[in-house]
C-alpha cells in the first residue's frame, strides 16, 4: 500500500492538512443509561478528553435520559464528577465552562412516549440554540433487552430520521445478542430504524491503539509480511486476562460465562485482524471485507472435547491477597456452571494460515491482567550448533501487547558473551510511553470521535458479529448438552488442566505473560 494512497483514504487526517486530526463537524450525543457505569467511568471522560484536545465542535452538545428527576445542572454535577476522577487529560476550566453550557437531561422510561417527545424537543432546541445542524447520535448504554424498546420510541418520535443533509447515528454496546438467532434478531430491529451504515456496534477493544497497530505492523513493514503465514508460523496464541474476580456482575456475568462475554468478541476481532489479507485501502468496506472473509474461513476442531477447555475460579490468593471462589461469590449459585475460563483451538482455512492452528483463552482470576496477542514461529530447520550451546533455546516470537503496557515483543536468538558458543533467547521491546512523547487516546475517545465523524472501519458490522456467533455456538451448545463442568482452577493461577492438557496434545504449551 503506497503511502500517497494511505494519506488519500485517511478518515482520521483532515482533508485540507493531512497533519492535523479531523474534527467532527456540528452535532449532539443523546447517552440512554448515564448513571450506569460505563457511563460514568469512560464515555463521559472520554467526550470531555475529545473536547480538551480541540476534536470537538465549538457547539457540542450531551443529552442525558434516565428514570432520574434531575434539572440540567444536576446532570453537570454528575458529569463533572466522572470528568474531575476519571479523565485522562488535565481538567481546565475553559474547556468545561464551554462543554458543560451544551448539557441537557431529559427525565423519563425507555417505554414513555411523552419522554421522547420531551427529548425530541430538547434536540431541536439545540439545533437552534447550539447550532447541531440536525445531526445526533444516541448511544444505548443500557441493557440489550431495552435496545427494541428504545429504537421504537426513537422512529415513533421522529428523533431517527435524519432531514436532508443531516444525519442520525445509533451506537450500541455489546453483548450482541447471546446466540447466533438473538444477534439476528437484534440485527433486525435496530436495523429496521436504522440503516445499517448507521448503526455503530462498540467493541472498545478495537479502539485499543496497539489493536489498530496490527494494521501498521503487518501492512507498513516489509520485513513481517514474507513470514506472517504457514510457512514460517508455528501457531498463534491470544489471551485476555484478567486478575480481576467478577465483582457485582453476577447477575449478568453468570448467565454469560467468558466465552460469550468475551471470545465471541474481542478475541474474534483480535484473531480476524491478525489473520486477514491486506485491505484495498483503510475505509470500512475494505477492512470488512477481508475481515468477514477470515471469520467465514475459521472453523472449530472435530472433537470439541478436546479443542475447548472451561474452567471456574476457586478460592486462591491474587497477590497477597486471599480472594473467594466464583461459588462464594455473591449472587451466583451453588451449582452454576458458569465458566470463568474458556479456551479454544480454531484453525483459518486459508491458503495462508492452512494448518496453523490458533489458540484463544480467556479467563477471570489468572496470574496478571494482559491481553496478547503471540504469533509463534517454527523452530529453524537446522542449527549448526552443539546441543548444549542451545539447549534452552524456544521459538522466535511476536508478542503484540494490547494492555495494559502496550507495545510489541521480539524474542530470538542470540549468543551469550563469553569465550564459547551459547545461545539463548532474548527479547527486544517496543513499548508506546517510551517510543511516543504523546500519550495514547483512550479507547472510547477514538470511538466516539469515530461515531461523530461517520468513519466505521473499527466498527463490527452484523455480518461479522454473527458469523462469531457461527463459531461460538456450537462450542456453548457442546458444553449444555454434555453437562461439562467446568474444571476448577485456584485464584492466582493460569487456569484449569483441561487448558494445559489442550496444548500439550498438540505438543505445545501456554505462553507465560
Amino acid at each position: 500500500m503506497s503511502s500517497a494512497r494511505t494519506e488519500e483514504h485517511n478518515p482520521l487526517r483532515h482533508p485540507d492538512d493531512k497533519r492535523l486530526p479531523r474534527i467532527a463537524g456540528p452535532c449532539s450525543m443523546v447517552m440512554f443509561g448515564v448513571t450506569g457505569d460505563l457511563a460514568r467511568k469512560k464515555l463521559m471522560p472520554a467526550i470531555y478528553d475529545l473536547a480538551n484536545r480541540g476534536l470537538l465542535p465549538a457547539g457540542f452538545s450531551l443529552v442525558g435520559f434516565a428514570r432520574r428527576d434531575w434539572a440540567d445542572q444536576d446532570f453537570a454535577k454528575v458529569v463533572y464528577d466522572s470528568v474531575r476522577t476519571y479523565a485522562r487529560t488535565p481538567f481546565r476550566e475553559d474547556v468545561w465552562r464551554g462543554l458543560a453550557e451544551g448539557f441537557r437531561f431529559v427525565p423519563g422510561n425507555f417505554d414513555d412516549p411523552e419522554a421522547f417527545q420531551a427529548l425530541a424537543s430538547t434536540v431541536r432546541q439545540l439545533d437552534e440554540e447550539r447550532g447541531t445542524g440536525g445531526n445526533h447520535a444516541f448511544y444505548l448504554s443500557i441493557p440489550p433487552d431495552f435496545f427494541a424498546t428504545v429504537c421504537e420510541q426513537l422512529r415513533l418520535s421522529g428523533l431517527s430520521d435524519p432531514t436532508p443533509g443531516t444525519w442520525r447515528r445509533v451506537v450500541i454496546e455489546k453483548p450482541f445478542g447471546h446466540d447466533l438467532e438473538s444477534a439476528r434478531e437484534l440485527n433486525r430491529i435496530v436495523e429496521d430504524v436504522f440503516p445499517q451504515d448507521s448503526v455503530f456496534r462498540i467493541d472498545h477493544y478495537l479502539g485499543k491503539e496497539t489493536v489498530q497497530n496490527i494494521l501498521a505492523l503487518r501492512f507498513a513493514n516489509q520485513m513481517f509480511e514474507p513470514i506472517w503465514n504457514a510457512h514460517y508460523v508455528d501457531h498463534v496464541q491470544i489471551t485476555m486476562a484478567e486478575d480481576i474476580g467478577i465483582g457485582g456482575r453476577a447477575g449478568y456475568y453468570d448467565t454469560v460465562g467468558a466465552a460469550k462475554d468475551v471470545i465471541q468478541n474481542h478475541l474474534l476481532q483480535l484473531l480476524a485482524l491478525t489473520a486477514m489479507e491486506e485491505p484495498i485501502g483503510f475505509t470500512a468496506p475494505a477492512v470488512r471485507t477481508e475481515k468477514v472473509k477470515v471469520l467465514a474461513s475459521t472453523r472449530l476442531p472435530a472433537d470439541l472435547s478436546t479443542g475447548t477447555a472451561r474452567g471456574q475460579y476457586a478460592e486462591g490468593w491474587q497477590g497477597s491477597e486471599l480472594v473467594q471462589g466464583y461459588k462464594d461469590e455473591d449472587g451466583v449459585a451453588a451449582d452454576s456452571l458458569t465458566e470463568t475460563y474458556a479456551a479454544l483451538k480454531l484453525e483459518v482455512d486459508t491458503r495462508r494460515w492452512a494448518g496453523v492452528p490458533w489458540y484463544l483463552r480467556a479467563g477471570k482470576r489468572l496470574g496478571k491482567r494482559v491481553t496478547e496477542i503471540a504469533v509463534m514461529f517454527k523452530r529453524a530447520p537446522h542449527l549448526p550448533f552443539s546441543s548444549t550451546a542451545t539447549e534452552e533455546l524456544g521459538s522466535n516470537a511476536i508478542v503484540i501487547r494490547v494492555q495494559p503496557d502496550e507495545g510489541i515483543t521480539m524474542r530470538f536468538g542470540s549468543k551469550v558473551p563469553g569465550t564459547q558458543m551459547e545461545v539463548r533467547d532474548v527479547t527486544m521491546d517496543f513499548g508506546y510511553g517510551a517510543s511516543f512523547t504523546e500519550s495514547s487516546p483512550e479507547a472510547y475517545e477514538r470511538l466516539i470521535l469515530d461515531v461523530l465523524l461517520g468513519d466505521p472501519p473499527l466498527f463490527p458490522q452484523h455480518e461479522e458479529v454473527e458469523l462469531s456467533w457461527k463459531i461460538l455456538d456450537p462450542v456453548v451448545e457442546h458444553w449444555e448438552s454434555k453437562r461439562v463442568v467446568p474444571g476448577s482452577y485456584r485464584a492466582g493461577t493460569w487456569g484449569p488442566e483441561s487448558a494445559d492438557q489442550l496444548m500439550r496434545r498438540d505438543g505445545r504449551e501456554w505462553r507465560l505473560p
